[in-house]
């Protein structure tokens, strides 16, 4: 069984990092700050340059 949340992108960014994270079984990517390793200080739906969620099925 594959994980249902994975991380499809990273950016570090001084002493955090940034990730987009994809929910295979809806298609919402989110973006998760990291403070240390995996512990996740906030996440939000990814919205597009029109404010809507972003919603798209990847082969992850």
């Amino acid at each position: 069984m594959q994980d249902r949340f994975v991380i499809k992108e990273f950016y570090s960014i001084n002493l955090h990092t940034l990730y987009v994270l994809y929910d295979r079984v809806t298609g919402v990517h989110y973006l998760a700050t990291e403070r240390d390793t995996y512990d996740f200080s906030s996440i939000t739906p990814l919205l597009d340059e029109n404010g809507k969620v972003v919603i798209k099925k990847c082969n992850l």
